[in-house]
């Protein structure tokens, strides 16, 4: 029996196996592939390892009779989830001899992301941002729980807790991310317009414009990884942040996206994709600034990547 990858990334069984026994198991992960992807991409905050949790999703799911399955798709989030949770705890002693600030690897989202407020919510870099400050379980059951609604006795065998226990878990975290959220509700509209006279305000380096969009506690993070030259310390405060980011006008050329479901920047040199942006906006202000730098978090950007709940 061999197996050979197919173009939605997942892994074919050929051989012994009949073509419809191939399907009924391909079938369904093909269904729920964007869903357990958002899972894994939510729990981790990393495209590339949410991709690899994926395959590994796929090897123990290609091991299982459909047939005895009751519920596929809850079977199949069980499965991302212990393997999001194995990936996490190493992602996490990754991060401890990270370069700089870590942040997580921006998507180029589809229309769609941005038109359901709760998914490009849980999404927006500066969420995954605050899911960052829980613990890995209390990260999946928070994620499962208010991101898609997983019920309590889907949640528990996934991540190996009682109901009880899940139930305490959830109300810890939500309380954690609820002190965490944005300050100040930003409409679409609004969010849009702010980020564009902040890309004019960059480009013709117009500092006064600049500072009036800036809330005077703002924060800009660079992420470069240790691979280009990235600031290693968060830059606080409107006037510092307004003087680094001084120093790019005219230099990069700043083009609106939708990144994580929210309007963002991409700043090209020579063509190339060098930074990303993101922006966070509270009450009108901008009150964070996510600028991924590292090469090794842009090979997403080239396509727009499909998230669902």
């Amino acid at each position: 029996m061999h197996d050979r990858t197919t173009s939605d990334g997942t892994r074919n069984l050929s051989g012994s196996a009949g073509r419809g026994d191939m399907d009924s198991v391909t079938r369904p992960f093909v269904a729920h592939r964007n869903l357990l992807f958002t899972v894994a991409y939510e729990m981790l905050g990393s495209a590339a390892d949410a991709e690899d949790v994926l395959q590994e999703t796929w090897l123990r799911w290609a091991g299982v009779d459909p047939a005895t399955v009751r519920d596929q798709r809850a079977y199949l989030v069980r499965i991302t989830t212990r393997q999001a949770l194995s990936h996490l705890r190493t992602l996490g002693r990754r991060k401890e001899s990270y370069v700089g600030p870590w942040l997580p690897e921006p998507l180029l989202t589809t229309p769609d992301v941005a038109e359901d407020v709760e998914l490009a919510d849980s999404v927006s870099m500066a969420m995954l941002l605050v899911l960052e400050t829980l613990a890995p379980v209390e990260r999946a059951v928070f994620v499962l729980r208010e991101v898609f609604d997983v019920g309590y006795d889907e949640i528990a065998p996934a991540v190996g807790r009682s109901q009880a226990a899940v139930r305490q878990i959830a109300h810890r975290a939500r309380a954690h991310v609820a002190a965490r959220r944005p300050r100040g509700t930003t409409s679409a509209a609004e969010t849009r317009r702010t980020v564009e006279a902040f890309r004019q305000a960059v480009e013709t380096g117009d500092l006064q414009r600049l500072l009036g969009l800036l809330a005077p506690d703002v924060v800009l993070l660079t992420d470069g990884g240790g691979v280009v030259r990235a600031a290693l310390a968060p830059v606080v405060g409107a006037d510092r942040v307004a003087q680094v980011l001084g120093r790019i006008a005219g230099v990069m050329s700043l083009r609106p996206a939708q990144i994580n479901g929210d309007p963002a920047l991409i700043a090209r040199l020579g063509g190339e994709i060098d930074t990303v942006v993101a922006v966070r906006i509270d009450d009108g202000l901008v009150t964070g600034l996510y600028a991924v730098r590292n090469p090794e978090k842009l090979s997403h950007l080239e396509r727009e990547t499909t998230l669902r709940r």
